[in-house]
């Protein structure tokens, strides 16, 4: 290594010498052995001191990751020769990161689901996610449509891009909103200190238009909450959960977000907590790539949410 670069990490020179290489996939090499020092494995937090002679093992770069078909029960509200809608259910992931760091990440995604039920999917989206159009968030259910093919997949692409499909989610938030309908069009960015976050107080984010209507207010034993009909003109990272909590009102079960872990009784001991976040897409509108008919499909609260409501308007009731 260059004498310059003497008293750098042996993890910062890494990161900035190899192209193309992310510092966590520096981190994974030098944690797996796989970066030698003068023929000796070292730490990430070494400090060099120019003269060195540093030899990495194998690969700099993973192998990228291929989705593959896993048997898994999927819930298929609309199929054809171009397209399906699905209702995903909470806590499965729409596609692997291309982050991921194993085989082992790469496991119990809907893409994976897709691959075992249909023939084709449109390869648009890469090796990692074929046939994804749009997403929802891991903890979100609801419908989420798939292409088939390419071309499918440039059409519905194009609908989306031009804010034609239509999308209704329903949210339980805590608390009550001040108005009984509005609209939130704060820019989001990614959180600069926690990057798993997003953010409407960033500067330089992308334009996002959430709209909301108040379906329900609920003074429980358990505290308000609102019941809430969402549509978003814009589709971002964590869009509604981050709108909502921007005003005080998180989504219930939605901690990344500021809601409590667990929702708690004003008059006794008791608590309970939503394993999931309470946000579900419960309406999906949009013209059929090939025809050019309007599909508008619905899908119900899961059980799981309807559970939680009726816990929380029943004193004594633990979910």
């Amino acid at each position: 290594m260059p004498q310059e670069s003497a008293g750098q990490r042996l993890d910062s020179f890494l990161a900035g010498a190899l192209e193309h290489v992310s510092r966590a996939r520096v981190q994974q090499l030098i944690s797996g052995k796989k970066v030698l020092v003068n023929d000796a494995a070292a730490k990430a937090s070494l400090k060099l001191r120019g003269g060195e002679t540093i030899t990495i093992v194998g690969e700099a770069q993973r192998p990228p990751l291929k989705a593959v078909a896993e048997e898994i029960a999927l819930d298929i509200v609309y199929e054809d020769d171009d397209l399906a809608v699905v209702n995903k259910p909470a806590g499965m992931m729409v596609h692997a990161g291309a982050g991921a760091s194993d085989q082992a990440r790469n496991r119990g995604t809907l893409v994976n689901a897709l691959l075992h039920h249909f023939a084709s999917l449109s390869r648009m989206g890469g090796e990692l996610r074929p046939g994804i159009v749009h997403r929802l968030d891991k903890e979100t259910s609801g419908l989420i449509v798939v292409a088939k093919n390419d071309e499918a997949h440039r059409k519905l692409s194009a609908q989306f891009a031009a804010r034609e499909v239509k999308k209704k989610y329903v949210a339980l938030v805590h608390g009550w909103l001040k108005k009984d309908s509005g609209t939130i069009a704060e820019s989001i960015s990614r959180d600069r200190v926690r990057r798993t976050r997003m953010t409407t107080r960033g500067s330089g984010g992308r334009a996002a238009v959430t709209h909301y209507r108040v379906a329900r207010r609920m003074d429980t034993p358990w505290g308000k909450f609102s019941l809430v009909d969402v549509r978003i003109d814009t589709g971002r990272t964590h869009q509604i959960r981050v709108h909502l909590a921007s005003l005080g009102h998180p989504v219930v079960g939605d901690t990344t977000y500021g809601a409590p872990r667990e929702v708690k009784s004003k008059s006794s001991p008791l608590s309970m907590k939503l394993e999931r976040n309470f946000l579900h897409a419960a309406e999906l509108e949009f013209k059929h790539p090939g025809t050019g008919k309007v599909i508008s499909l619905k899908s119900e609260l899961p059980r799981e949410l309807r559970v939680f409501l009726k816990a929380l308007e029943e004193p004594g009731s633990v979910g």
